[in-house]
C-alpha cells in the first residue's frame, strides 16, 4: 500500500462538463476520496417559468447538445400529460425512431471518441487515427448515419424543430423512410466491425464489481426493451413498475457539499441509470442482434461492473438499428399520411419521462389556464449517477491502492467515463444562503 498518494484531477477529460477526482492518502490511510462537480447551475427550471406550453421543448432542448432530442421528447410528453393531449400511433412511432437516432448518435460518440482511447491506452482518439484509420472511419460513418437520421426526423441534428405538443409538424415521405431503412441495413456491417474491435481490447476493461441498484424504464404492455414508454423499475423492487408521476419517490434528490448537482437514491445509498441499467432490467427483450452482441462480450443480466456500461451501449446500437428497420416496415405497411395537430391552453400538471442515452430522464411542468408555465422540475440521468460514482470510488480505491498513482488515476478516470456522464446537464440546483 502507498504511504502517500495525492491525486487531483481537475476537470476530467473526455466527458461533457466539469468534474474533479480527489484522492488523498497519508501514511497508508485514505483521508479524502471524492467525486466532485464544480459546474455552475443551469437555471432552466427558472427560464421556462412564464413561458407558453408551446415553447417549453424549444427552450429545454438547449440543456444539452448531445441529448437535445431526448430532452425535447421528455418535455413534450410532460406538456401533453398536463394538457391531456393524445398522440397518434404514427406520430408515436416516428418519435421513437427520432429518439433512436439520438441513441445511436450518442452511443457511437461515446464508444468511439470518448471510451475507446482508454481501451487502447491512448490519451484521445487523435493518436488512433494513424494507428487504425479504417476503424476510425467506420465509427465516423456510423455517427454520420445517426446525424443524418436525426436531420430527417427531427429537422436537424440537434435541437429538434419538428416536435410540437400533440404530434409532429411534418411527416417524412415514404421514399425518405425507405432510404433510411436501406442506410440502416448498410450500417449493420459497420457495427459488427466496431464490436470486433472493442472485443479485441475487452481485456483492458477493469474487472471491478459492486452490487448496485439499477433503475430504468420498463414497458410491459407490450413487453419491450424500452427507451420511451412504460414506468419506472428497479432490480431491487422485484420488477414492479412505478408510474412516471411518482418519480420524486424514486429519485429522492438531495444535495451534498462536494457537488453543484443534486444526488439521488432509492432503495440503497445510491443507484445507477444508463445502458447497463436498461440491460439489467430488460435484456430478455433485446432484438436478436442485440442478444448476439451481448453474448460476444459475455454480458449477462445482473452484471454489476460499471465499466461494462460501454459494452451495454454497443449492444444497444445493434438493438436500435435492428428494431428501427422493423418499425419502418410497420409504418410503410400501414401507409404514411399527413396529420394536422392542434392544441389549446389548459391548466394542469404533468410529468414526462424517456431514457436518455445515459439514463432515465424526468421532466415535470405545471401550467395556468392560459397555458403559461408556473412550475418546472427536471431530473437529469447524470445527477442520478453521481452518488453511485462516489460509492464506486469508495470500493475501487482500496482494491487498487497498491498500484501506481498513475494507474489509480487512470482507472478512476475510466470509471467516470464509463458512466458517459453529461455533467453540465446535471447541475440543476440552487443553494441559497440567506444573510441574517
Amino acid at each position: 500500500m502507498h504511504n502517500d498518494m495525492n491525486i487531483n484531477v481537475h476537470h476530467i477529460t473526455r466527458v461533457e462538463g466539469h468534474g474533479n477526482i480527489v484522492v488523498n492518502v497519508t501514511n497508508g490511510r485514505i483521508e479524502k476520496l471524492q467525486w466532485q462537480v464544480p459546474e455552475a447551475p443551469r437555471f432552466f427550471e427558472a427560464m421556462v417559468r412564464g413561458q407558453s406550453y408551446e415553447d417549453i421543448q424549444t427552450i429545454v432542448s438547449r440543456i444539452c447538445g448531445i441529448c437535445s432530442i431526448t430532452h425535447s421528447l421528455a418535455a413534450t410528453k410532460a406538456v401533453e400529460s398536463a394538457l391531456g393531449l393524445k398522440v397518434s400511433e404514427q406520430a408515436d412511432k416516428l418519435r421513437i425512431l427520432m429518439h433512436y437516432s439520438e441513441q445511436l448518435q450518442s452511443h457511437t460518440l461515446h464508444i468511439g471518441y470518448l471510451a475507446a482511447p482508454d481501451f487502447f491506452g491512448a490519451p484521445s482518439v487523435v493518436p488512433l487515427v494513424s494507428r487504425a484509420i479504417d476503424v476510425v472511419k467506420t465509427i465516423v460513418r456510423a455517427h454520420r448515419v445517426a446525424n443524418e437520421w436525426s436531420d430527417l426526423l427531427a429537422g436537424r441534428t440537434t435541437h429538434p424543430v419538428t416536435l410540437i405538443p400533440g404530434g409532429l409538424t411534418r411527416t417524412p415521405a415514404e421514399k425518405q423512410l425507405r432510404q433510411l431503412q436501406k442506410t440502416l441495413k448498410d450500417t449493420i456491417p459497420d457495427l459488427k466491425v466496431i464490436a470486433d474491435v472493442v472485443l479485441s481490447v475487452a481485456g483492458n476493461i477493469p474487472k471491478f464489481e459492486r452490487q448496485t441498484e439499477y433503475v430504468s424504464l420498463k414497458q410491459t404492455n407490450p413487453p419491450t426493451y424500452t427507451f420511451y414508454h412504460g414506468g419506472i423499475t428497479s432490480d431491487d423492487n422485484g420488477g414492479k413498475v412505478v408510474p412516471i408521476e411518482k418519480w420524486h419517490n424514486v429519485a429522492n434528490e438531495y444535495i451534498v457539499e462536494q457537488s453543484t448537482a443534486k444526488w439521488a437514491k432509492w432503495h440503497r445509498d445510491s443507484y445507477a441509470v444508463g445502458a447497463l441499467a436498461r440491460f439489467n432490467n430488460n435484456s430478455e427483450l433485446l432484438s436478436p442482434m442485440g442478444k448476439e452482441a451481448a453474448k460476444m462480450f459475455d454480458l449477462k443480466k445482473g452484471c454489476c461492473n460499471p465499466f461494462m456500461n460501454t459494452v451495454a451501449q454497443l449492444v444497444e446500437c445493434f438493438h436500435i438499428v435492428e428494431t428501427s428497420i422493423t418499425m419502418i416496415d410497420e409504418l410503410l405497411t400501414k401507409g404514411l399520411k399527413a396529420e394536422k395537430v392542434t392544441s389549446s391552453p389548459k391548466a394542469g400538471k404533468g410529468a414526462g419521462c424517456v431514457e436518455a442515452p445515459r439514463g432515465i430522464l424526468f421532466h415535470e411542468y405545471e401550467f395556468d389556464k392560459k397555458g403559461n408555465c408556473i412550475a418546472a422540475d427536471i431530473c437529469i440521468p447524470t445527477n442520478q449517477n453521481h452518488a453511485n460514482i462516489q460509492k464506486d470510488f469508495e470500493k475501487l480505491v482500496p482494491e487498487i491502492i497498491n498500484e501506481s498513482e498513475d494507474s489509480v488515476r487512470l482507472k478512476l478516470e475510466m470509471l467516470v467515463r464509463s458512466y458517459d456522464p453529461c455533467i453540465s446537464c446535471s447541475t440543476h440546483m440552487l443553494n441559497v444562503e440567506f444573510v441574517k
